[in-house]
């Protein structure tokens, strides 16, 4: 007994406020073994004297240790301990008189069922089912309560018995659904049928099945709003969210009801949102779905737009130096988020016409609330809207310019929020249209001395502006604006000194340096006028509240710096350096948080982009922080529904519902920093090459895991791509340290491609991986690597062509829609994006390994030739071609085996409507004629007069089709060159000229000019002409080559050209014939071809 009173006592420490008797208590709790645990909370839980909140600590943590500890703890005690487990939780749920106490071993009871439940869905505690029978049909209102609470918290805990039960499942939630006496049951029941649905999302059977209680629900989340319970809404719209279509069969009702709901100022803020929540995710998951209700939409848009209009009076608001964050809670911010997610769900085509008028009137209201939400709706619909209000784009920013004057400070902000929106939304058309008007109408408003927070909003919307604002654009307007921002900065540096005041400073700042980001050289002139004061703030300003100005201007130094070049800021550079490293080494001093260390990791970037490979003096002060930034490890937690609602995701909580009451916690404090790190230590590696080298284990440590970083997706990135860089480094410690490192990464990037789910960094990491293998070359594989890629590669092809049908039924599906078609269209890009993927790694599999790579390369080849089937889409063809193109200038002549698959395909490819793949192949053919081999020898005899069909074809040089048909002009050169017996080469020729030189097509263009020399060079009669007629026609060419970079000064190609132009020099009237057929340009191209090869 002494024990149990010792364990109590232990228990009330636990909830004590005193952080160090809490401690002490949660160590002490931690010793005692989980056996023991469990019998004293038991124990607790069931005795009838113990203090109420004394049992409710126990039943929490005899429920967390269930669910976090059970394979530890219950599978060791005897049988004699689990029976009696069980047997007292389901008589202290009969007998426990306190509600609390009876809820919370209801979900002990749910948890130790869900623990039971074994893989093949046998209920090991077939007690706890009888127990739910007999108590939802008991006449005690409390234990029909605990019923539907257990079969709530664990809808799965029927099993392999679910089916066999539906019937009853089913009667039990609808007599409870009508129980009149008890409002209570009411609402659970409605809780329990809509987490049952959840469970089985995917059953479409089950859905249809149980669509009839739907009603139901319905009525039980309209009387619960009203009793002041918004529980039954949140599982609508968790409904919403998770299984859409269960609400098919009612899908008005569900919208008349959220409306309603909406609009009832009787209702809290909280449920009003909720409500409108439904509507809103309905536009998300189920949107084809929902626009065939546009009435209800219709209705809904003045909602959110009612909510956007209730906002204080707020005296202090204009002055205000601190950026409180939004109040998420507030309707305002609700209502605009709600637009504009329903904007992006539904579309530009049904949302831009229900809402513009209601805008336009509140543009018009006398009052400033109304104004404001008119212009911030404007802001919320410019991405869902886009194509749409592009259309009237003139006639919106005209009317948006003229509140930049409006009597009302907060009017005026709005009016550059949606300018600084409409620059991004609409860029670079924004820019290049209304330029004049908005550059003026924000360098007016930024005058506004007596509002800073609306000089700071013009500040921040021109900073928008020029972000995406055209070099040439911009130039013009380069002295207005600096100096309009060089008299801000001077007075709100005296402010700052004077007042303490800095909002606007810090948006200046940031002006300055988008300015000077966009206008590069052109800045140069003003460096002088401001680099002196940027300086003094970096010096001067180490107050913990000047921790962001200083920060934003460590980053206009450095983006400044960037633009006028090295030899503008060298001689700031040292000290610039200093100021940094100065911070540097208080930088043990800073908070975690503290906004200074992201800009100060950019900075360093920065720096190393301008000073190049004199960073590396530097390398030794700033990795030590970077590595610690890019070190950071999350906050993680496991938690289930209950822990959850003691954790606000203001503290910077996010969360992931795993269904099945858990969810999953993480503190999203440091991820920004960590990217930002991430992404650095690739700048370096980037930049530095072989002066990185000291570093390149330590950063490769860091990075391999990092690849399974699933919380930000920059990271999992910037992992990716620093590996080839980071192999480029260690390249000077000699062979056996690079294939150490290698061997490091190897197996981890094989093993992301596998299961990386997010496609634009699995592209990241396929990339990359190619890369790699290029630069390891031969032998960087062994057999299990080709295993595991081969299986992997060999699963991506068969997603591919699963993706393509899936999407195929959904063209089928009731719903379809233009817009659905649209998205479709999308995920159609991202599967031939990954294809294209596959086919870098075939190609540096090929380029590396040769032929003993074929019989590897077998379990794919069926795949490979799907996708050259003439039926199949024509990205399928280009990249299906693409691969055995590759096969056969890598692998010939054993490529030859597979003719029988792609040669026919190949070939009648050539006269494809696709451009795309009249290039595969024509690459081929090249291909073929240059490395193929005997085999192929009847092939040419086919090919070519198809490939000249093309190239004379009328439109062969209109921008769509041209590099087609440029490797189609290359590769019958390759034919002449390489297979000559097998055309008639003094036919083709004079044709052959006539069609250089190749302009897109940079690599094709130096085949058809090394070719060129050799004809030249072999003094070919067709092609000199009698008398060297044609020798100006070759000047032209080669002219042109030049002009348009196909010649490079660096290679072979352009030295052979060179000797050519020089014979002729040496014979004058021939010299003077072929200078006088070329115009200024081409001259200039020669002398510049004579002067650098």
């Amino acid at each position: 007994m002494a024990e149990q009173q010792q364990f109590y006592l232990l228990l009330s420490n636990l909830m004590s406020p005193d952080n160090t008797v809490r401690k002490q208590s949660e160590e002490a709790y931690d010793t005692i073994p989980g056996q023991t645990k469990i019998t004293f909370l038991l124990q607790a839980i069931r005795d009838a004297s113990a203090a109420e909140e004394v049992k409710q600590m126990a039943a929490v943590l005899l429920r967390r240790l269930l669910s976090s500890s059970f394979e530890e703890v219950y599978p060791n005690l005897t049988v004699d301990i689990q029976t009696a487990i069980k047997t007292e939780l389901l008589a202290g749920i009969q007998s426990e008189a306190s509600t609390n106490i009876r809820k919370k071993t209801c979900d002990i009871a749910a948890e130790l069922a869900r623990n039971l439940l074994d893989d093949d869905g046998n209920n090991q505690w077939p007690e706890v089912l009888k127990f739910l029978f007999d108590s939802v049909n008991s006449q005690d209102v409390g234990l029909r309560e605990a019923a539907l609470h257990i079969f709530w918290n664990f809808p799965g805990i029927f099993g392999n018995q679910q089916q066999h039960y539906m019937e009853v499942i089913k009667r039990m939630l609808v007599q409870c659904m009508q129980d009149q006496e008890n409002p209570q049951i009411r609402t659970l029941s409605a809780r329990a049928a809509a987490s049952f649905i959840l469970s089985n999302e995917g059953n479409t059977a089950l859905l249809k099945h149980f669509s009839d209680l739907l009603p139901g629900i319905l009525q039980a989340v309209n009387e619960s709003c009203y009793r002041g319970d918004d529980s039954v809404l949140k599982s609508l719209v968790e409904i919403a969210d998770t299984a859409p279509k269960y609400l098919r069969p009612n899908l008005e009702a569900t919208l008349q009801l959220s409306l309603k709901l909406c609009a009832d100022t009787n209702l809290t803020n909280m449920q009003r949102q909720l409500a409108l929540e439904v509507i809103v995710t309905l536009s998300e998951t189920a949107a084809a779905m929902l626009r065939k209700h546009t009435n209800i939409v219709a209705q809904s848009v003045p909602q959110m737009l009612t909510m956007m209009v209730d906002l204080e009076e707020d005296e202090e608001w204009a002055m205000a130096d601190e950026l409180e964050d939004d109040d998420f809670d507030s309707n305002a911010v609700a209502g605009e988020s709600a637009l504009d997610r329903i904007a992006c769900g539904l579309g530009g085509k049904i949302i831009l016409p229900m809402i513009k008028q209601h805008i336009m009137q509140m543009l018009q209201n006398p009052d400033w609330k109304y104004r404001h939400a008119g212009l911030m709706a404007l802001s919320a619909i410019g991405e869902g809207c886009h194509q749409q209000m592009e259309a009237i784009l003139s006639e919106i920013v005209s009317f948006v310019l003229l509140f930049c004057q409006d009597p009302h400070p907060r009017v005026r902000y709005a009016a550059c929020n949606a300018i600084g929106q409409m620059a991004t939304d609409f860029a670079p058309t924004f820019q290049k249209k209304f330029h004049d008007k908005v550059i003026s109408a924000l360098l007016q408003t930024m005058e506004d001395q007596s509002n800073p927070r609306v000089q700071a909003h013009a500040a921040a919307a021109l900073i928008n502006f020029t972000e995406d604002c055209p070099k040439t654009l911009l130039v013009p307007y380069l002295d207005s604006l600096v100096q309009h921002l060089h008299v801000i900065m001077v007075a709100k540096l005296q402010e700052l000194i004077q007042k303490g005041t800095k909002l606007v400073l810090e948006q200046v700042v940031t002006s300055i340096a988008s300015v000077a980001d966009t206008a590069e050289e052109k800045f140069v002139p003003y460096y002088d006028l401001f680099m002196p004061s940027l300086k003094h703030i970096v010096e001067n300003a180490i107050q913990k509240e000047l921790r962001l100005l200083r920060g934003k201007t460590i980053e206009c130094i450095s983006l400044i710096g960037l633009a006028v070049g090295k030899e503008k800021f060298m001689p700031d550079a040292s000290a610039v350096m200093q100021l940094l490293l100065k911070t540097q080494t208080d930088f043990n001093d800073l908070e975690d948080d503290d906004p200074q260390i992201s800009y100060m990791i950019s900075a360093w970037a920065r720096m190393c982009k301008i000073l190049g490979k004199e960073f590396q003096q530097y390398l030794p002060v700033v990795m030590g922080p970077l590595m610690k930034t890019a070190s950071i490890k999350p906050e993680v937690a496991l938690l289930d529904t209950q822990d959850m609602e003691n954790m606000s995701e203001d503290d910077g909580w996010e969360f992931v519902n795993l269904g099945d009451q858990q969810s999953f916690g993480i503190k999203t404090a440091g991820l920004e920093e960590k990217a930002t790190a991430c992404q650095m230590l690739v700048c370096y590696a980037k930049e530095l090459k072989e002066g990185f080298v000291e570093y390149t284990e330590q950063v490769v440590k860091l990075m391999v895991p990092l690849l399974k970083f699933y919380f930000h997706d920059g990271v999992r990135v910037a992992a990716a791509e620093s590996m080839p860089l980071l192999l480029e480094c260690a390249r000077v410690r000699g062979p056996e340290y690079l294939t150490q490192m290698w061997h490091f990464m190897c197996d981890a990037l094989i093993k992301a491609i596998g299961t990386e789910p997010d496609s634009d960094v699995l592209s990241e990491i396929m990339h990359s991986f190619a890369k790699c293998i290029e630069l390891m070359g031969d032998g960087c594989l062994n057999n299990e690597h080709f295993e595991e890629l081969g299986g992997i590669l060999k699963a991506k092809l068969e997603e591919h062509f699963k993706n393509q049908e899936v999407r195929q039924a959904k063209r089928q599906d009731e719903d379809y829609d233009e817009q659905v078609e649209e998205t479709l269209q999308d995920e159609d890009e991202n599967d031939v994006y990954i294809l294209t993927k596959v086919s870098d790694i075939l190609h540096s599999i090929f380029s590396s390994y040769r032929e003993k790579v074929l019989p590897w390369f077998e379990q794919l080849l069926q795949l490979i030739v799907n996708l050259i089937c003439p039926h199949r889409p024509w990205a399928d063809r280009q990249w299906g071609l693409c691969i055995f193109d590759d096969v056969v200038e890598h692998c010939s002549p054993s490529s030859f085996k597979y003719a029988e698959y792609f040669l026919r395909p190949m070939m009648q490819a050539l006269c494809d409507t696709s451009p795309e793949v009249r290039q595969a192949a024509a690459y081929g053919v090249g291909v073929m004629a240059q490395f193929g081999g005997e085999n192929y020898r009847p092939a040419f005899t086919e090919a070519v007069p198809l490939l000249v069909g093309v190239i004379q074809s009328a439109d062969s040089r209109a921008k769509e089709n041209v590099n087609a048909t440029e490797n189609c002009i290359s590769a019958v050169a390759k034919v002449m060159k390489y297979r000559p017996e097998c055309v008639n080469v003094t036919e083709i020729l004079p044709h052959w000229l006539s069609w250089l030189p190749l302009n897109e097509d940079k690599e094709e263009a130096v085949h058809t000019f090394n070719y060129l020399c050799d004809l030249i060079e072999s003094n070919n009669p067709i092609v000199l002409g009698p008398d060297n007629t044609n020798l100006p026609k070759i000047f032209v060419i080669i002219a042109d080559g030049v002009v348009n970079e196909s010649v490079k000064g660096e290679d072979g190609c352009s030295k052979r050209l060179a000797n050519v132009i020089r014979q002729v020099q040496v014979s004058g009237g021939l010299w003077t014939q072929c200078v006088s057929a070329l115009n200024e340009t081409q001259q200039k191209a020669i002398q510049d071809l004579l002067n650098t090869a």
